[in-house]
């Protein structure tokens, strides 16, 4: 049937049963699958790279809402940077700002994992999550 058509006979998936052959133009085919994949890759979400900033002197309830608000950036696949920014001479007590991050790293130990160390930049410690 292809043949007296003048086209191609084209093996869609050779798994099914019976396997499932559509006769068309090959190049037409080759033509419409590529722009499939472009449009395919043009709507894939890049996961993009949000930022958390935390303070010294954070109460609890300030620290879990902001850690929720992490979380869910987690789960949509971004990488999260969480920032804490030290004022006047906190910057003097730079362990206490590492324990509110690993307050932080540890509510989110389910869903995160950290990309290195905590890094201090400046009047500034960070440190950068990713996905599970």
């Amino acid at each position: 049937m292809a043949e007296e058509a003048g086209l191609d006979l084209i093996e869609i998936s050779p798994n099914a049963n019976p396997p499932v052959a559509k006769i068309t133009d090959f190049g037409k085919f080759k033509y419409e699958q590529n722009r499939q994949e472009k449009k395919n890759r043009k709507s894939a979400k890049v996961g993009e790279l949000k930022e958390m900033r935390f303070s010294l002197k954070i109460s609890d309830h300030d620290l879990e809402f902001k850690s929720k608000r992490v979380e869910k950036f987690l789960k949509d696949k971004n990488k999260v940077n969480i920032m804490l920014r030290f004022k006047g001479r906190e910057i003097t007590h730079k362990e206490l700002g590492i324990k509110v991050l690993e307050r932080v790293i540890e509510r989110l130990n389910e869903v995160a994992r950290p990309d290195g160390d905590i890094k201090a930049q400046g009047m500034s410690i960070n440190i950068t999550l990713s996905p599970k």
